[in-house]
């Protein structure tokens, strides 16, 4: 009997086959010491201080003793009397409790951190931030939560806290910062004035596009710290505010086009030999910093060294902050010995760790101004060799050196050296030294608030909608112009946006002052009113807070004279917006959970509002029902289409049911999730991990031909992926284990993936025979796709396969007739459409039959307008444009629109078929009498067949190869020795299609001249 400890959050023991073992008071408390010790002994002097202190009775040792014997007798039922077993050991006048990371979640938590270090060191950030998120996912609170003294378990929580910070950083800088979101959350709630957490925090928010919840969390933060300790927020908090701030989120610069010139007239001049100094100056929020990234980014790509600093607002900003910054990336552009010369040198005293130069001591004014002159020719070094860019913003928050740092700078700029300062022009006014900078010659650059109709193109970036006129006035004049602003309120007109930007704080005084008065139950009724949307259910609302109809409508007219509802809906949903983020996140829980039951209750046929609502609700409600409900939400989703919905819906019953220890769900979500994922983008798009994971869950749970399946999808990811290497031992492994097991279908499925194999490498008389064996298991029950979706989708693609296989065999109309079974069977299901006709639509293009392949892509095409299935909605676009060429419907336009889609859709990352697609693409050329277009065609194609060794269509270049060179005049006998390679390679991989239509070529160049024969698809 297994058992599983936990530490990390509240204590809980449990055994696998019983369930959780209840223990409480002091030997809850006893076991909880243990495990926190992990592998090291506490003495019985210890264990009696920390649970009894100093009202220890003199019975402690045997009260200790007893509870140690209980513990053993919970840890190991069956342990017989006096043994001491295998978990809670005696050691010297102590006891150690061992347990390994499959037992306890500490132990697990500290080989997973171990893990990422390794992998940090070894330079494999993939692998070493799947570490650090496996690790952060065991804690569920504080260690020991509930239990604790004192500081038992402080140094646990540090631990924690400390994993959370390098695992932002990491995550942050992989572009993943979602993944750490839940524990950073956590590790701020638990430790809400720890600054490096905070500002972790603060930074991962931005990065995952939450910038106004980082706002307001760095706001709460700061509060918190002047009213609890009296003191402003130190640097590392100030710097994570700033880079939100600061950071180009919107990707959109508007109304600043003369600005933009002059910056770029400076750059200018600095390429020929020039010097140039540039202030700019304007309100906060005004776009100041905006309008530099895009001169920055715009210089980067001219090949100028771009170097940024920022000062920091406090007095806790490090001396000299912007040029640590800004000189390290001058330095950084030196040749490395010149690099190192310097910090050897005076530099080292900015850019240096301490450890790198022990000697130095801080500067005088002698040696400042060494300093200063040592920046000044760095700066000139880089300079003589490419133009820089340097930018100091912020400069009305600079330190007094690093302001005199950059007068120093001002007034010996070097040639070829651009210097940008940008400073508010408003509190706090300047002082000296910042206004003897202001009084030097320079250009000026004053940034100023935007007009009406930039406004409007502002607000139209936000929106992706054309704003009214109305819209765009109001907007203008409540914002005087001033950009922050405008993204602000016009973030607020998006109805689709995941998490809203925060009300304005007007806003928010006029809701407070309106719901001063208002009794508990009336302002519970508007909190509950917030949550659930917009426009107002009456019924709904009365169940959820509990009320009948007559007295929730009363309390609805106190809402109503307070101003704050309308009969139908709340008098602007701003108002609406700031209800709801005023609850308290405690409250908020339990109101999405009422909610979430008054949904049950009325039984609506809305499981993707459940969903939400259940899982806002987070731990209170039962993790098996939110993940159920997830997983409604997300084949609801899917149905519609909507598949970025469907997956975030499917990935968050995944990882509930996963943290739950509920694997069936886990199973079920991740199943759905690998076939939405295959659907919306091939099974390229589901991750490997992901489908490891349900394989692996499979197997546990005893499901051979489940965990076979996902196995099979996994191979597909790699196949579509041109990833042949991958794929070839991924189908090997099944053929072997196919050959082993004793379920038919597994057999099936190991000869399925050998034969796709087959057919990837160019051995299409193997692949006909391996999946002609595997033909009977994997149509079984096709047409049953609510049991089973991914199994329904495997099969429907290898029935698919098949046909394709059997086509390129020689038989077409086996082909066909297998089709037809495919037709009958997808029904009016979208997907299942969609797959018969690109299959039937490639195979039509390769039997060189346009009228087939025109009808089946205008059908698929029919069924998905919005090209919903990426991949195969490619295909029967590409086969709509060769159809189009192959009967003179503008042979050269068709040409140009399949070869959009190919390089937009096929070619990043490549793609399975692709090198088809260009030799198809080739004869397109042919048909547009364009030889030259077409020769290029089939030169990519034979690039990336070579690349990727996917060879089964390597037949039809050859013998489009061929038709090239009959196109282009060659002797008779070049391209009949062409056609006869083509027909050769395709007798030798059994591909009796090609063979065929190189016979029909030869054939034609056997006649006479004036007789024409040459079959479709053939040149005369």
């Amino acid at each position: 009997m297994a058992v599983r400890l936990r530490i990390l959050g509240p204590l809980r023991v449990w055994h696998d086959d019983a369930g959780a073992v209840a223990l409480t008071g002091q030997p809850a408390y006893l076991l909880a010491l243990l495990l926190a010790r992990e592998d090291r002994p506490l003495t019985t002097a210890e264990l009696i201080d920390l649970i009894w202190g100093d009202a220890a009775p003199t019975s402690a040792l045997n009260i200790l003793h007893k509870y140690i014997g209980a513990l053993r007798r919970l840890l190991e039922p069956e342990l017989p009397a006096r043994d001491p077993g295998s978990y809670l050991l005696r050691r010297g006048t102590g006891y150690l409790l061992t347990a390994g990371p499959e037992t306890l979640d500490l132990a697990a938590f500290r080989a997973h951190v171990r893990l990422a270090e390794a992998a940090v060191t070894a330079g494999r950030t993939a692998a070493a931030l799947d570490a650090y998120v496996d690790a952060l996912e065991l804690w569920h609170g504080p260690a020991g939560d509930g239990l604790d003294r004192g500081s038992a378990f402080a140094a646990l929580n540090d631990d924690f806290l400390s994993t959370c910070v390098a695992a932002a950083g990491l995550a942050v800088s992989m572009g993943g910062p979602q993944r750490i979101l839940r524990a950073l959350r956590l590790a701020a709630a638990m430790a809400p004035l720890n600054e490096p957490v905070q500002a972790s925090l603060i930074t991962t928010l931005a990065a995952a596009g939450k910038r106004a919840e980082a706002l307001s969390t760095f706001a709460a933060v700061q509060a918190r710290l002047i009213e609890e300790l009296g003191i402003d927020p130190g640097p590392e908090l100030l710097a994570a505010q700033q880079g939100v701030q600061a950071a180009d989120t919107d990707g959109v610069l508007v109304g600043r086009a003369a600005e933009l010139g002059v910056l770029r007239q400076a750059l200018d001049a600095a390429a020929g030999g020039a010097s140039r100094l540039v202030l700019v100056e304007g309100e906060p929020g005004g776009g100041k910093t905006r309008l530099l990234q895009e001169s920055a980014r715009e210089a980067e790509g001219r090949g100028v060294v771009v170097a940024w600093g920022r000062c920091l607002h406090g007095d806790g900003m490090p001396a000299m902050w912007p040029w640590v910054q800004a000189v390290g990336s001058v330095l950084d552009a030196l040749p490395a010995t010149a690099r190192d010369s310097r910090i050897a040198g005076e530099l080292g005293r900015i850019v240096a760790p301490p450890a790198e130069s022990p000697a130095l001591t801080p500067p005088d004014e002698g040696t400042q101004f060494r300093l200063f002159e040592q920046v000044v020719a760095a700066i000139g070094e880089v300079a003589a060799a490419r133009t820089v860019l340097l930018v100091i913003d912020d400069l009305q928050w600079a330190d007094i050196a690093s302001l005199r740092l950059f007068e120093h700078l001002a007034t010996r700029l070097p040639r070829g050296t651009v210097v940008v300062g940008a400073f508010r022009d408003r509190a706090p006014a300047p002082d000296a030294r910042l206004a003897r900078i202001l009084a030097i010659d320079h250009g000026r650059i004053p940034v100023e608030p935007l007009s009406r109709s930039e406004v409007g193109a502002l607000v139209r970036h936000e929106t992706g909608a054309d704003p009214d006129p109305e819209t765009v006035r109001d907007i203008h004049t409540r914002t005087a112009g001033n950009p922050f602003f405008v993204r602000e309120l016009s973030r607020l007109l998006t109805d689709d946006t995941a998490i809203r930007t925060r009300v304005p704080s007007t806003v928010r005084d006029i809701v407070r002052e309106r719901m001063t008065g208002l009794d508990p139950d009336t302002e519970r009724l508007l909190r509950i009113a917030a949550l659930l949307g917009p426009d107002l259910d009456i019924s709904l609302l009365a169940d959820a807070a509990g009320l009948d109809s007559g007295t929730c409508h009363a309390r609805m007219g106190t809402l109503r004279a307070a101003g704050l509802l309308t009969p139908f809906r709340f008098t602007h949903d701003l108002v609406r917006e700031s209800v709801a983020d005023m609850i308290p996140r405690h409250l908020a829980t339990r109101l999405h959970l009422r909610i979430a039951a008054a949904l049950e209750h009325a039984d609506r046929d809305d499981d993707e509002r459940l969903a939400h609502h259940l899982w806002s609700a987070g731990p209170l409600a039962d993790p098996a029902r939110t993940a159920a409900a997830l997983i409604r939400a997300g084949h609801h989703a899917a149905a519609k289409s909507a598949f970025e919905s469907a997956e975030r819906h499917l990935q968050s019953a995944a990882g509930i049911a996963r943290t739950a220890g509920l694997a069936e769900v886990e199973l079920t979500a991740l199943s759905q999730l690998a076939m939405v994922a295959g659907m919306r983008s091939g099974y390229s798009a589901a991750a490997p991990g992901l489908l490891k994971r349900a394989e692996h869950l499979a197997r546990g749970l005893g499901r051979e031909r489940q965990a076979t399946e996902f196995l099979f999808s996994r191979r597909a990811a790699h196949s579509q992926a041109a990833q042949l290497d991958h794929s070839r031992r991924l189908a090997h492994r099944m053929l072997r284990q196919g050959e082993t097991s004793g379920d038919p279908v597994v057999r099936a499925y190991g000869l399925h993936a050998w034969g796709i194999h087959q057919w990837d490498t160019g051995n299409v008389g193997e692949a006909f025979r391996y999946l002609s064996q595997s033909n009977r298991a994997m149509l079984d029950d096709l047409a049953r796709r609510d049991d089973h979706p991914l199994r329904h989708d495997l099969r429907l693609m290898s029935a698919g396969m098949l046909a394709e296989t059997t086509a390129l065999h020689g038989d077409v109309a086996a082909a066909r007739a297998l089709l037809d079974t495919l037709e009958t069977v997808a029904g009016g299901d979208p997907y299942a459409v969609t797959v018969r006709t690109a299959f039937s639509a490639r195979i039509a293009a390769m039997a060189a039959d346009p009228a087939w392949a025109l009808r089946a892509a205008e059908r698929g095409i029919a069924e998905d307008p919005g090209f919903s299935y990426t991949f195969f909605g490619a295909y029967l676009r590409l086969a709509r444009s060769w159809a189009r060429a192959m009967t003179g419907d503008d042979p050269a336009g068709a040409a140009t629109e399949a070869e959009t889609v190919i390089t937009t859709v096929l070619l990043d990352p490549p793609r399975s078929n692709v090198a088809t697609w260009y030799a198809l693409l080739a004869e397109m050329w042919l048909a547009a009498g364009r030889p030259d277009d077409a020769a290029h065609a089939l030169d990519r194609a034979g690039e990336f067949l070579d690349a990727h060794g996917q060879r089964y269509a390597e037949g039809l270049l050859l013998l489009l190869r061929a038709e090239l060179l009959l196109a282009r005049g060659e002797p008779v006998a070049v391209v009949r020795a062409a056609a006869e390679r083509a027909r050769a390679r395709s007798l030798e991989s059994e591909a009796h299609l090609f063979a065929r239509r190189a016979d029909t070529l030869l054939a034609g160049l056997s006649r006479p001249p004036g007789r024409s024969g040459a079959g479709p698809g053939c040149s005369p």
